[in-house]
């Protein structure tokens, strides 16, 4: 049996949440369990949406990479 492991480069995730705050704590959790494998945010873009009803719906895509100084 061989195992090969190789270090995750890229890795993109996707979030969402009811208001900014519970979509910041989300995102802020991802980053202390991404950068136990050693990967940094590169970069974060975010959207808010009204609905009909006038209730606001956050998302983001958060970009992580590879640290390059290990």
């Amino acid at each position: 049996m061989n195992l090969d492991f190789q270090l995750l480069e890229d890795k993109i995730e996707f979030f969402e949440a009811a208001n900014i705050k519970e979509l910041q704590k989300k995102i802020d959790e991802q980053i202390e369990h991404n950068r136990a494998i050693l990967l940094a945010v590169h970069s974060v873009s975010h959207q808010m949406h009204v609905t009909e009803e006038g209730k606001t719906f956050y998302s983001a895509v958060v970009h992580f990479k590879l640290k390059k100084n290990i």
